[in-house]
Parts: C-alpha cells; structure tokens; sequence
C-alpha cells in the first residue's frame, strides 16, 4: 500500500503539470513523478547521512536519462545495453546543476545525487523543460537543507507570442527559445538562442517566464506541507572561526579592491598584486620564523610543508640536523 499525494499545477493555456510523491522509489531520500500529457519523468534524491572527511565542497551530482523504454524501444544490435549519456543529455544534466547548486549552504558537505529519468516520451512536449522542476519538486520535499524551490520552463515566442512549454513542432518557428530557472524571487540561470532580437525584447521573455514558474514554486511549497516536512534536518560539517572570518574581511578586502581596480591586462601583474596582498596578510596573522635546513635558510611554512611531502620527509633511521650542529659544522670549517 501507498499514500500518494498529488499536486496539479494548471498553465495559461490550460495544460496540466502533474507531480505527485509516495507511489516509486520510496526508499530514496525524496522521489516526484511530474506529468504532462503523455511526458512522465521521475526524479530521485538520494543524500548521505554526513559528511566524508576532508571535504570542503558540495559533491552534487546531477544525472539526466532518457531510455529508450520511454518510446516504446530497447537497444538492439552489438550493443544490447544503453551506453553513457548522450551530449545532449549532459547538457540537460547541466542545466539542472547550475541551478540547484547556488542553493545548498555554503557549509553543507554531504554527497547528494539527483537523477532525473525519462520514463514516457511524447513526441510534442519537450522533457527538458520539466527536469529541472522535477529535480527541485524532489529535493524540496526532503529534509535537505535545500534553499529553494526552483522551477525551469521554456520560454519561446511564435509568431510574435510568447508561448511556456510550447509543442516541438511549433518551436521550430520560433525566434526566441530559451531555458530560464527561477526561484519564486530570483533569477538563477538562462540559456538558449535568439535570433537577432533586442535587449528588451529578451528582458520580455525572461519575465514572462518568472511570471510562469512562480506558481510552480508555490506548488512545490505546498507539496512540501503536504508531505509533512517543515524544517531542515541539523547537521555540522564544518566549524568556523568567524574571529579568523572577520579579519581577514577587515585586513585584505580593501587591499585586495584596490589590486582588482588596477585594472591591469597584464595576468601576471595581477596575480603578484593579489598574492601579495595574501602574503603580507599571513606574515601577521603566521610570523615567519627563519629555521636552517641543510645548508639553505628557509622559513617555518617551507620547513612544514617538506616535512609533510612523502617525497622529502626523511626515514627515522636518517634524521635532519639540528640547526646548533649545522652551525658548528660551519664553524669547524672556516
């Protein structure tokens, strides 16, 4: 048995856009299936309880398929399995990232994987434009520290107006096609093609499409209340020093303004000035203090880092002399 809860998002020319969650992949850590017409897709959202040590960045992956089942196919001939994605699949795969990412907390570190399916395909509606809500409808009803939700549509116009999700054969007569993800406030990405049209014009669409995902932003909200989720689940990735935060904010942002408002072309005369203002900074915060090893003088953060190389660090049964031999060493020789 399962308890499936639904939510119909209605378009301006009367089209439906179904998502629904509880009938598959239960035991994924969110899973939507989003319809229109005879397109279905399923999203899942799988997450790690923590964190891997020593990862300081988010490991989202984003996977968007289309199987050959979706048409009523399977491969034939040498190869009796579906290989890897196609490009145009990667690209769909990219778009979805691009705007789901700027939306996880900066100090969030766990694995999530995304994985957008395309399990029945019409000829008319283009899959794309409902993946990345697919993928947002997922995430929102998890209790990931997600900061959305987001929607993605197609924006196009034909003949002269603008048309959400039109049919592929009408895109075709269209001069402007664009892919827009948005969250309910903001704009998060474009990306598409126009055909020698003005900048107002783009700015049109652009907001005619915002205009669209806003209620699909609103319905995932609700979806999300429906579901039962009200707040993200705790979790500690990382610990900060924001004394440490503060002022290296205080001490380097002005000089590194100024480095930037130099304005140079030359690459390397811009990256002298930014490390030096990184250099001047650590010698007060780490004072340099001189240590001899062998027979060159070098400095404390130079010492550390070859102590730590597996290449330089050296045996136990060869130990490094101490800086009161080298120098008596020197002394005997002159």
């Amino acid at each position: 048995m399962y308890n499936e809860i639904k939510k119909v998002i209605t378009l301006a020319d009367g089209r439906e856009i179904e998502i629904s969650t509880g009938k598959l992949a239960k035991q994924a850590t969110g899973s939507v299936v989003v319809k229109m017409g005879k397109t279905m897709l399923l999203a899942t959202v799988v997450a790690a309880d923590d964190a891997k040590e020593d990862v300081d960045f988010m490991p989202l992956s984003v996977e968007y398929k289309e199987k050959y089942s979706a048409v009523g196919r399977f491969p034939g001939g040498f190869n009796k399995r579906e290989g890897r994605l196609s490009d145009y699949e990667i690209l769909v795969s990219r778009l979805i990232d691009r705007a789901l990412r700027p939306l996880f907390p900066s100090d969030f570190h766990a694995e999530v994987f995304v994985n957008v399916s395309l399990l029945s395909a019409d000829k008319n509606d283009t899959p794309d434009a409902l993946a990345g809500l697919a993928a947002s409808a997922a995430l929102t009803i998890t209790d990931l520290p997600f900061e959305g939700p987001i929607s993605e549509v197609r924006v196009a116009r034909i003949d002269g107006q603008f048309r959400i999700n039109p049919p592929y054969d009408e895109c075709q007569r269209a001069d402007i096609d664009m892919i827009v993800a948005a969250t309910y406030e903001n704009i998060m990405m474009v990306e598409g093609e126009l055909n020698e049209v003005s900048e107002a014009e783009m700015l049109d669409a652009i907001k005619f499409a915002h205009e669209a995902i806003k209620p699909m932003c609103l319905a995932q909200k609700e979806l999300r209340e429906m579901c039962g989720v009200t707040e993200p689940a705790p979790y500690c990735h990382e610990v900060n020093d924001e004394d440490l935060r503060k002022k290296v904010w205080d001490e380097t942002y002005d000089k590194a303004y100024a480095a930037a408002m130099t304005q140079t072309a030359n690459k390397h005369e811009r990256e002298r000035l930014f490390n030096e203002v990184k250099e001047n900074f650590l010698m007060v915060v780490r004072p340099t203090k001189s240590v001899l090893f062998g027979a060159k003088l070098i400095t404390c953060r130079q010492y550390t880092a070859r102590q730590s190389s597996p290449v330089a660090k050296p045996s136990r049964s060869r130990q490094l002399p101490s800086a009161t031999s080298l120098m008596s060493r020197q002394s005997t020789v002159q």
